[in-house]
C-alpha cells in the first residue's frame, strides 16, 4: 500500500513539471520540456547535496572550512559557489536576469569539475525567450522536490522516461528508445549480482541502469569503489544527460558519445556485467556492406540489416569476460525468428551462452505497453566455484540448460494502468534462478507450471531452438495454451488467403468492366 503511495506522488509530482512546462508552450517546444526541467534539477540535487554538506561540517565543529573545496569532494559532493547554489537561484527566480544567473552557474560548475566537461548546457537558457514569470513556477516546482529521499530512486531518469513519453513520437524516437523502469533494472541486477568488476551498458541512455547497480551494491553491503562504469549513447543530449546523472551520485565513470555498432568507443573492453536495454526492432541499422565481416560476430553469421536485435546479441556477448554476464531487455520476436537469426540463435544454444529467459508483463513503461523479454546471457556455466561479496559460491554444470520464467501475469498494479516487478515478485524470481545455477539445486530448485522450467538442449533443439516460454512451460490453469509461433503461422496462412481472394475479386472485376467496353 505504501508503496502505491510512493509511486502515486511520483506521478503527481512528474505531471507538476510537465504541466509547468506546458504553460511555456510557444516560446519553447514540448520536445524540449525535459532539456529545460532536467539541468534545473541537477542544480537542485547538487545544491541541496552541497547545503547537507555544509550543515554536516558545521555540526562536527569545522565552521572555519565550509568554504574550503576539498571538505566537500571527498565525500563526492560539488562545492558550489554562492552564485550556483541552488537558494542563490530562488532568491533570483523572480528577477529579469534570472536566465544570465543559471547559465553562469552551470558554466561554473562545469568549469570546476573536471567530470563534468561538456555534460551541461552552455548559454541554454539565456537563448529559449521564456516567458520569465512561468519559468519561475517551474522553478517553484522544482524547488518542492526533496532530492534528498531520492537517493536510490534515479529522480532525472524518471523525469526523462515521463517527458520522452508525452512527446516521443514528435521526436521520432524509434521502437524501444525508453528508459528502463526501477524494478526492471533492479531485477537484471539481483540475477546478475554486480558486486564488483566492469559495468558496462552498450546504450546507456539517463544512466539509470547505472544508478541501480550503485544501489545494489550499496544495499547488499558491497563498495561503490570496486565498480567501474563504462557505457556508450548516441543522442548527445542524453549523453549529457547520463553524465549528470552519474556525476550527482558521484560515480566515477566512462561514457563515451557515438554510434555503438559504427564507431565502438570501448573496442577491447572485457566487462564483467552487463546491462542494457537496446532500441527494439531497429531497422536499417546498417548498410548491406556494412560490418559483415566485423570481429564482433566471432564466428556467428552477420546479423540482418532489416533487425539489429541479434546485432545487440552478439554485440554484448562480445563484451563478455571470460566469467562475464548480461542482463538485456528485447522485443519478444527475437525469440522465435527465423533465418539468419534462427542459426545466430541455435549457436548461441550450442555454445550455451544462452542462461535465462523471462518474458514481462505489458505496461513496465511509461512510454509503451508492450510485453518485453529479459535475456541473461553467461560465458562461463560450466562447474565452478567462485566468491561473491565474501561468499563461496559453488556452481554447477549447466551449459547445456536453459531456464524460462513467464511473469505475464504477475507483477503489482499501480496508477491504474501501470505494472510494476514488487519486491516480493523480483526475490521469487532472483532466488529460483539462484538456485537453480547451483550444486544441489535437485533439492532446493523443482519446475513450476505458470512460472518456470528448466529445459535441455535436447528439447531446444526438437523445438527448432524456439526460446519462447510457452513452448516449454506447463500451464493448467487456463483455458488454453497459446503457442506463439504456431498463431502466428495461423495468422499468416489467414492473411495469404485474405490477399489470395482480393487478387481474384479485383480480376473478376476488372474482366467485368472490360465485357462493359471500359478498363481500369
Amino acid at each position: 500500500m505504501a508503496k502505491q503511495a510512493t509511486s502515486k506522488a511520483s506521478k503527481s509530482m512528474e505531471t507538476a513539471l510537465w504541466e509547468s512546462c506546458n504553460k511555456m508552450r510557444g516560446s519553447v517546444e514540448p520536445a524540449e520540456y525535459k532539456h529545460v526541467v532536467l539541468s534545473l534539477i541537477f542544480l537542485k540535487y547538487a545544491g541541496d547535496r552541497f547545503e547537507q554538506r555544509m550543515h554536516e561540517l558545521i555540526e562536527q565543529g569545522l565552521e572555519e572550512y565550509i568554504d574550503q573545496v576539498d571538505f566537500y569532494t571527498a565525500d563526492n559532493v560539488f562545492y558550489l559557489p554562492q552564485e550556483c547554489r541552488w537558494s542563490y537561484i530562488m532568491q533570483n527566480s523572480k528577477q529579469d536576469n534570472i536566465f544570465q544567473i543559471i547559465d553562469d552557474a552551470l558554466a561554473d560548475i562545469e568549469k570546476k569539475n573536471k567530470q563534468l566537461a561538456g555534460a551541461l548546457p552552455s548559454n541554454y537558457y539565456s537563448n529559449l525567450g521564456l516567458d520569465r514569470t512561468k519559468f519561475a513556477s517551474l522553478l517553484d516546482e522544482i524547488n518542492k522536490l526533496d532530492t534528498q529521499k531520492d537517493k536510490d530512486n534515479d529522480l532525472i531518469g524518471r523525469v526523462y522516461e515521463f517527458f520522452l513519453g508525452k512527446f516521443a513520437i514528435a521526436e521520432g524516437k524509434g521502437k524501444g528508445e525508453y528508459y528502463t523502469p526501477k524494478s526492471v533494472v533492479n531485477l537484471i541486477a539481483e540475477l546478475i549480482e554486480p558486486y564488483d568488476g566492469k559495468i558496462y551498458d552498450p546504450c546507456c541512455g539517463s544512466g539509470g541502469m547505472f544508478v541501480q547497480s550503485l544501489k545494489f551494491v550499496q544495499s547488499h553491503g558491497g563498495n561503490r569503489k570496486n565498480i567501474s562504469v563504462y557505457g556508450q549513447e548516441l543522442t548527445k543530449t542524453t549523453y549529457k544527460l547520463a553524465r549528470m546523472n552519474l556525476a550527482i551520485r558521484g560515480l566515477s565513470s566512462d561514457i563515451r558519445l557515438g554510434d555503438t555498432f559504427h564507431n565502438d568507443q570501448h573496442n577491447d573492453l572485457k566487462a564483467d556485467y552487463i546491462m542494457a536495454n537496446p532500441p527494439f526492432n531497429q531497422a536499417a541499422w546498417r548498410e548491406q556492406s556494412q560490418l559483415v565481416s566485423d570481429g564482433r560476430w566471432q564466428g556467428f553469421d552477420t546479423p540482418p540489416t532489416s533487425n539489429a536485435n541479434y546485432g545487440w546479441i552478439l554485440h554484448i556477448l562480445s563484451k563478455l569476460s571470460t566469467n562475464g554476464v548480461a542482463g538485456f531487455l528485447l522485443a519478444n520476436g527475437a525469440l522465435s525468428a527465423d533465418g539468419t537469426e534462427l542459426s545466430i540463435r541455435s549457436k548461441l544454444l550450442e555454445k550455451g551462452k544462452v542462461e535465462s529467459i523471462i518474458i514481462l508483463p505489458r505496461n513496465l513503461f511509461y512510454s509503451t505497453d508492450i510485453s518485453v523479454t529479459l535475456w541473461i546471457l553467461n560465458n562461463n556455466k560450466k562447474a565452478h566455484t567462485t566468491v561473491k561479496n565474501g561468499q563461496e559460491i559453488h556452481y554447477r554444470d549447466r551449459e547445456h540448460e536453459v531456464l524460462f520464467f513467464d511473469l505475464r501475469n504477475l507483477g503489482d498494479p499501480y496508477e491504474k494502468k501501470y505494472i510494476e516487478l514488487g519486491d516480493a515478485l523480483r526475490k521469487r524470481v532472483a532466488d529460483t534462478y539462484h538456485r537453480w545455477q547451483q550444486e544441489g539445486y535437485e533439492e532446493t530448485y523443482h519446475d513450476e507450471p505458470e512460472f518456470c522450467k528448466s529445459v535441455d538442449l535436447a528439447t531446444l533443439k526438437d523445438k527448432g531452438y524456439s526460446l519462447v516460454p510457452s513452448k516449454y512451460i506447463e500451464f493448467i490453469n487456463r483455458d488454453e495454451k497459446i503457442d506463439f509461433d504456431v498463431k502466428m503461422k495461423q495468422l499468416q496462412g489467414e492473411m495469404r488467403e485474405l490477399l489470395k481472394q482480393e487478387e481474384e475479386s479485383e480480376k473478376e472485376l476488372k474482366e467485368l468492366f472490360e465485357k462493359l467496353g471500359y478498363k481500369l
